[in-house]
């Protein structure tokens, strides 16, 4: 229950017992419980949409449960989402990109960033709230989304010589994290989605997370708090277009 509440403290703004008592080591051992953080924030989620659709058309039921979403987080990920943007987008040099991060200004390309992908995530949401399937791809996205830091938590460094938050998992993340949180992603996915759209939506989140894992390596020699928080961001979406296109 402390990996638990730790990663409930963490990754939301939900009250839990004991929350001012965690530290960094904590927070590395609840990433194994992230895919449970991310079950239990999409249940959340689940009983809004049943409270505003089919009541309101479902662009605006989407945007609504958004909306909640980001409240639940404190928009923890899309702030990781538009700093990355930044960052990636307008620094030359690693120390530029990282100066650029650690900006609490939203330049151009977070700005973009943010644009497309609420705009994405709420127009795939809505189509799948009509068919009648967004209880199940939001369980899915929010689960294989945060599960998606921990195996880049393990295996790659943190880029920034000075800590930060994303030293919580890069430091604290063992083999008992990596497969917790792994199984606990799998049958999770794999029972709301079923065996093929799960185990795709599994393998693309997994594809994604590599792809941007090599490209922060290349870019800034690690990984950050902000980096974590955008691949969340954009996994959570590219699963929900998944299900979507997959039916």
């Amino acid at each position: 229950m402390r990996r638990l509440f730790a990663g409930i403290a963490f990754l939301s703004r939900v009250p839990v017992p004991g929350a001012a008592t965690f530290d960094a080591a904590d927070v590395g051992r609840a990433t194994l419980a992230f895919p449970l953080v991310g079950a239990f924030l999409a249940g959340l989620l689940v009983v809004a949409r049943h409270a505003v659709y089919p009541l309101l058309p479902p662009t605006v039921a989407a945007f609504l449960l958004l909306a909640v979403s980001a409240l639940l987080t404190g928009a923890l990920h899309l702030d990781g989402l538009a700093d990355m943007a930044d960052g990636f987008g307008g620094g030359r040099t690693k120390e530029d990109v990282l100066r650029i991060m650690r900006d609490h200004l939203i330049g151009a390309y977070g700005g973009v960033a943010l644009l497309l992908v609420v705009g994405l995530k709420a127009s795939a949401l809505a189509a799948l709230l009509e068919r009648g399937q967004a209880d199940a791809a939001l369980v899915a996205s929010m689960v294989l989304g945060r599960w998606a830091s921990v195996p880049m938590g393990r295996f790659l460094p943190y880029a920034r010589r000075s800590g930060g938050l994303g030293t919580a998992i890069t430091d604290y993340v063992g083999w008992t994290e990596l497969v917790g949180a792994t199984l606990l992603a799998l049958g999770l996915g794999l029972g709301v989605l079923g065996p093929v759209r799960g185990a795709a939506a599994v393998v693309l989140v997994a594809c994604v997370s590599a792809l941007q894992g090599a490209w922060c390596m290349k870019k800034i020699g690690g990984i950050t708090g902000d980096t974590l928080g955008a691949n969340t961001e954009v996994c959570e979406v590219l699963v929900l277009v998944l299900v979507l296109a997959l039916g």
